[in-house]
């Protein structure tokens, strides 16, 4: 019935209900029409002022159970994340790697400013990685201000821009990305570290493989 007009009978419904503070949801389930054709019919039609409060109570209940949803999910996040174990981590730690991790040494590069913090922090409370172990460089396009990222990546690391061993400028312009370039952190003689996590990756590859 999209698009096709209704008959006086229910357009008169749709008028009474909305005067008396019904939402559009509502309107539609009970009148039995799409929600864009009964919209149409609620141009201009006022709420009574006893039902009022009632209507808009009930306006933008779509977003409020999204948000409620949304928070309830971060709270069992939460609590999830609270729980996990250094076992844990370490898999969560491999699962990085095997993603946006370098080959030829422990490393892993990325734009994303959370990632690169949960890396290092893995890094730190799960390996015992001290500061002085890691290599922080930035990638950055020449359009971008320099010292600012410098300063944003610090902050995300933990770690003085001045240790920061190499800084990348790029030419062009940033078309897009990440407002503060890439950042790349390795651990300094980490072969043994990377034999320990792609031996992980390989025994879960091995483990997940499809069954023939």
């Amino acid at each position: 019935m999209k698009g096709k007009a209704v008959d006086n009978k229910t357009r008169e419904k749709i008028v009474y209900l909305r005067k008396h503070g019904y939402s559009l949801p509502e309107i539609s389930i009970l009148t039995k029409i799409p929600k864009t054709t009964a919209f149409r019919y609620l141009q201009g039609v006022q709420v009574l002022p006893e039902y009022r409060t009632a209507w808009l109570g009930k306006r933008g209940g779509s977003r409020k159970r999204m948000y409620l949803k949304e928070k309830a999910a971060y709270e069992e996040g939460v609590k999830f994340v609270q729980s996990l174990s250094i076992r844990d981590k370490l898999l969560f730690l491999s699962a990085l790697y095997w993603a946006e991790g370098s080959k030829k040494d422990f490393g892993l590069s990325n734009t994303d400013p959370d990632l690169i913090k949960v890396f290092v922090s893995i890094l730190r409370d799960v390996l015992g990685i001290s500061v002085h172990a890691l290599r922080v460089s930035v990638r950055i396009y020449e359009d971008l201000d320099k010292e600012k990222c410098l300063d944003f990546w610090s902050n995300i690391v933990g770690i003085p821009k001045e240790k920061f061993v190499n800084v990348n400028i790029l030419k062009g312009k940033k078309k897009g990305k990440l407002e503060y370039g890439m950042c790349r952190v390795r651990i300094l003689k980490g072969g043994d570290i990377l034999k320990k996590i792609k031996g992980i990756n390989r025994a879960v590859k091995e483990n997940f493989a499809p069954i023939a």
